[in-house]
């Protein structure tokens, strides 16, 4: 059941720790300190080394689904489930995925209505970002690689940026450190774990990824998480020693609110240089969800990519015009992120042990013959 894709298609096992971060890395960033803070406080930091480890477990528990003859998601449907019902399971899964590419999009979408272009229609910017996924999806998964290859270095160098902040910050507001119970540490990470979805799309981009060993594979996925977490430790970090936690719980857009201090001499309101900067990095968890939407399409209905691609891009097109308004836009993310979690960290472990079962009685039955 393994599937097999020709070497020209597939890129270098290297490239697994810039998809993995790429993928975990969007729109939340700017604006997830005000969820986060609500229950754990300044011991929320903590709460975003519980994510990353539950993430870390998820990824090894995805490669062990991988493995055994099973190297995408449809595989694994298919041999837990059967065909009609495996189908039934993937397509559920295809919902999930473009649900993640709608909200990166829409979410973004708002950000540059309120801070660059309040006046500007939502199906404007709809047109000119769909059009510019559509070129790169429809260009293969290698031009899609090196997006999200792009899209991690050239962000990199903004974390230059903390300087600024860091002129300003209170190291009081970090106290009294590990005051908050595991409970409340653990309820505080249920607002990480948006940040860290988008790893789970190796379930379907696997193959694609040449490598002599499994391995390196694995071990390149580990480091992509790792720093994630680190970029995410940072960010935190900065957070809260810039500003208060009573400010913090209220505050819309905290990421954007310490960039908005940034001054240089020859430019005003970098906020929008860095709006506009970030618009690579959620090219790679858009593009990346919707490619992976049309490859479950392909592998379970046989149906051209480019049809799909279509059909889903001006899905996309309908429902962000419809969300006008941002109570939907939060609600949107709020649905998608229970969604994910859902996927990820519950049913993502009891597809393994299906699999598991499901590898015993086969042994069993092969024993007996």
């Amino acid at each position: 059941m393994n599937v097999k894709v020709e070497k020209q298609f597939q890129v270098s096992a290297f490239f697994t720790f810039f998809l993995i971060h790429s993928s975990q890395t969007g729109v939340g960033i700017l604006n997830f300190q005000s969820q986060v803070i609500k229950h754990a406080e300044q011991d929320a930091w903590i709460s975003l080394i519980i994510t990353w480890a539950a993430t870390h477990i998820i990824l090894y528990i995805i490669f062990k689904l991988l493995g055994g003859g099973t190297n995408d998601l449809v595989a694994v449907h298919q041999y837990c489930f059967g065909k009609a019902i495996g189908s039934i399971m993937s397509v559920m899964a295809l919902v999930y995925f473009w649900l993640a590419s709608l909200t990166v999009l829409r979410a973004y979408i708002e950000v540059i209505q309120i801070w660059v272009y309040p006046s500007i229609k939502t199906w404007q910017l709809c047109i000119v970002f769909l059009l510019t996924f559509y070129y790169i999806i429809s260009s293969g998964f290698r031009s899609l690689t090196g997006f999200s290859f792009w899209g991690v270095i050239l962000p990199a160098f903004l974390f230059f940026l903390i300087y600024f902040p860091l002129m300003h910050a209170n190291y009081i507001y970090l106290l009294p450190a590990f005051s908050h119970s595991l409970s409340e540490l653990f309820f505080s990470s249920k607002g990480y774990a948006l940040l860290f979805l988008g790893f789970e799309w190796i379930l379907m981009y696997y193959p694609f990824l040449k490598s002599s060993n499994n391995r390196d594979i694995s071990k390149w996925a580990y480091l992509g998480n790792i720093y994630t977490l680190i970029v995410y430790l940072i960010i935190t970090l900065i957070s809260f020693l810039y500003f208060n936690q009573e400010v913090l719980q209220h505050l819309p857009w905290p990421t954007l609110m310490m960039v908005k201090i940034v001054k240089f001499s020859f430019l005003e309101r970098f906020e929008y240089v860095f709006i506009f900067i970030w618009l690579l990095v959620i090219i790679s968890p858009i593009c990346i969800s919707l490619w992976a939407c049309t490859r479950i399409v392909k592998r379970t209905f046989s149906i051209p990519p480019k049809a799909t691609l279509l059909f889903l891009l001006i899905a996309e097109m309908i429902v962000s015009v419809y969300l006008q308004e941002f109570k939907s836009v939060d609600y949107l993310v709020n649905f998608t992120s229970n969604v994910g979690i859902g996927f990820v960290y519950v049913y993502l472990p009891l597809l393994l042990i299906i699999k598991w079962i499901k590898n015993h009685f086969m042994k069993n039955r092969l024993n007996k013959i």
